[in-house]
């Protein structure tokens, strides 16, 4: 008993130790009075501790950067036997992903994320891993985190010493590669998303534009072919709350993220796109719980750390409180096949009915102590204006979705196949030559946009299906849409998608000359 008595003593006294020592770690903001913010060095080194600190917490990585960088994930769970995806899946808890740094500059994510993990070293937040699951990616885009400049970000209210850039080291917007996947950022986030499948993606970012009354912005997915379940629960029940409680615990104003487009009587608070190229919108489509938040850029930088921190805490919250709802609406929603419904492949701004009030603001300038730039720090000013609502998306062109798509052998061999493999589709193989009945599109007109973006001159495709008995040789591969990812191998296979392969040019040297779409659907 003596014996036992002294190593339950061992461990408390080791115990103490460790939560003393993780008490004592600080954020780079914290250590420098929010002047600076942490280097890709500084989040390793963080997240080691609290790894090493912490039973509940798992360190993996989704992949490295362009440049060779280690992208952390922290996988945080009670009774976990290790970081796997097995044993996160086997927990049967909710599975709810936090990134932050998806653009360099943009950093408070970042700074919030290791504050969390922290506290959940500390012992803190238990009621959380009641019921869920964390899987947390502090440093996304690590490369464009580490190119620190004096004038990355321009007017942004800090950190003052400087911060990263928008892309990565290839020059790419992460937020722009989700359906492309061109970067290895992209490719170790999807793959992230298939192994351990989160069924709530929480996207950090920070804003720049228009000077309003908000210290944060957020949206839900925005393309309208996301399922309206998802939406509804997150506009009428998730994000109402979490304003709500917001505004009763600090006084602050949260709402659509958007910016003011127009004049005078046509003033329009307009949010920005809808195409699954971005995190919050891809995650709709694969039928889960996309969250984007933009803390405001002129609040200061310690503000900016603050108003993030009660969005992810009042995120968290409403997940665990309705964690059933969650996990039962994805299910249903996997179970759902999407096969005969009319899905929109193009899609424009839909404007409110009635006009809303949005709190504009004033901003002060001021010179950066360090580079001597004018920034702009946020005026405690709110003024009130009725403008209308541009916050939704209309489909305006429609097509039904088809049983299944058949990609022909010399497809299979291309690039467009790694991709769609890479996105997780369910695909099977043809092991002899079939005859089948099938829609063959048909193409009219085809346009390629004058100016590059991301490196890509878009096509867009004009036609319409025709009908066709065809003989499919052995080898073609099948994606059957009656499955969870159906919904997102519509929208990344129909030619007339707003973002598909054909949009990013994957299809480029195989349209040449060619009469018809190389894939075609079962009837």
């Amino acid at each position: 008993m003596k014996a036992a008595a002294t190593t339950l003593f061992a461990l408390l006294i080791t115990s103490t130790a460790t939560a003393q020592s993780v008490a004592n770690l600080k954020t780079t903001p914290e250590r420098t009075r929010y002047e600076e913010t942490s280097t890709h060095e500084d989040v390793m080194a963080f997240v080691r501790a609290v790894d090493a600190a912490s039973d509940l917490i798992h360190l993996e990585t989704m992949g490295t950067t362009n440049e060779g960088r280690a992208i952390p994930l922290a996988v945080v769970g009670r009774g976990l036997r290790d970081g796997s995806p097995e044993a996160v899946r086997a927990s049967g808890k909710l599975r709810v992903y936090l990134q932050g740094n998806i653009h360099g500059g943009e950093v408070e994510g970042k700074e919030v994320l290791q504050m969390l993990l922290r506290e959940i070293a500390q012992g803190q937040h238990g009621n959380w891993l009641d019921s869920m699951v964390l899987l947390i990616a502090p440093i996304y885009n690590a490369d464009g985190n580490d190119n620190f400049g004096p004038r990355n970000r321009g007017r942004q209210h800090g950190p003052l010493k400087g911060m990263g850039q928008r892309p990565n080291a290839q020059g790419l917007d992460l937020n722009r590669d989700h359906m492309k996947l061109e970067s290895p950022e992209a490719r170790g986030l999807i793959s992230m998303l298939n192994r351990y499948d989160p069924q709530v993606a929480v996207d950090l970012h920070t804003t720049d534009g228009t000077i309003h009354a908000y210290h944060l912005t957020y949206s839900p997915p925005l393309h309208p072919g996301t399922d309206a379940r998802i939406t509804s629960i997150l506009r009428e029940q998730w994000l109402p709350q979490l304003t709500n409680n917001v505004r009763s615990k600090s006084g602050w104003e949260f709402y659509y993220y958007g910016n003011v487009m127009g004049r005078d009587t046509a003033r329009t608070w307009a949010t920005f796109d809808h195409r699954p190229r971005f995190n919050n919108n891809y995650a709709g489509l694969r039928n889960r719980f996309g969250i984007l938040s933009e803390a405001y850029s002129y609040a200061t930088f310690e503000d900016r750390i603050k108003a993030t921190r009660y969005f992810v805490d009042e995120v968290l919250d409403f997940a665990r409180a309705n964690a059933p709802l969650i996990r039962r609406t994805v299910e249903q929603l996997d179970q759902q096949s999407i096969v005969g419904q009319n899905l929109p492949v193009r899609s424009d701004f839909e404007r409110a009915p009635q006009k809303v009030e949005i709190l504009l603001g004033e901003v002060i300038r001021e010179a950066n102590p360090y580079s001597g730039d004018t920034i702009w720090r946020r005026a405690d000013v709110k003024k009130p204006e009725m403008m209308w609502e541009a916050g939704t998306f209309k489909g305006t062109h429609f097509r039904a979705a088809p049983r299944a798509y058949f990609i022909p052998p010399e497809v299979v061999a291309s690039a467009p196949m790694r991709v769609l493999e890479q996105h997780g589709l369910k695909i099977r193989t043809l092991t002899r030559d079939t005859t089948i009945a099938v829609e063959q599109f048909r193409i009219d007109s085809t346009r390629v946009a004058p100016r590059p973006f991301q490196g890509h001159q878009e096509r867009t495709l004009w036609g319409d299906y025709e009908k066709a008995n065809v003989t499919m040789p052995k080898g073609t591969a099948v994606i059957d849409v009656a499955q969870p990812l159906g919904r997102l191998a519509f929208f990344l296979i129909e030619p007339e998608s707003d973002d598909g392969l054909v949009t990013w040019n994957y299809f480029d040297t195989m349209l040449e000359g060619r009469k018809y779409f190389p894939i075609v659907r079962a009837r």
